[in-house]
């Protein structure tokens, strides 16, 4: 599967603008093979990041991960201080896009259709 990671938090005003664009490739893209995954970081109240999921109708799941855990996990390969920020993995999730800015769909939907349409992996 191609997987969009997104980086957020509910705090950042970015982020608040971001996540209708994100829901609308998510909408578009999944029966394509496309994943999408939140990582919510640097927020301390759960509560309020759950909020901020329910409020907007967001169907992905999202992860909560204050100390940024996950992305320590990507092993300082990308930066960990930008929020938002969005990763696109192609089928053998390799990192084929990366966005350090808020995302518009018109910015984001063209580059995961074009991944989502490369040859998925053969056989190893």
């Amino acid at each position: 599967r191609v997987v969009v990671i997104n980086v957020w938090g509910q705090w950042c005003g970015p982020c608040r603008t971001e996540i209708d664009q994100l829901q609308k490739v998510y909408d578009a893209t999944r029966e394509t093979g496309v994943a999408f995954l939140g990582i919510n970081v640097r927020d301390y109240n759960r509560a309020a990041a759950q909020d901020f999921i329910a409020d907007r109708g967001v169907t992905f799941p999202s992860i909560y991960d204050p100390a940024l855990r996950t992305l320590i996990a990507f092993g300082g390969k990308y930066p960990t201080a930008v929020v938002p920020s969005t990763l696109v993995l192609d089928r053998r999730h390799r990192v084929a896009a990366v966005f350090l800015r808020e995302l518009l769909a018109g910015d984001l939907q063209p580059v995961v259709q074009r991944v989502a349409a490369e040859e998925p992996p053969g056989p190893t």
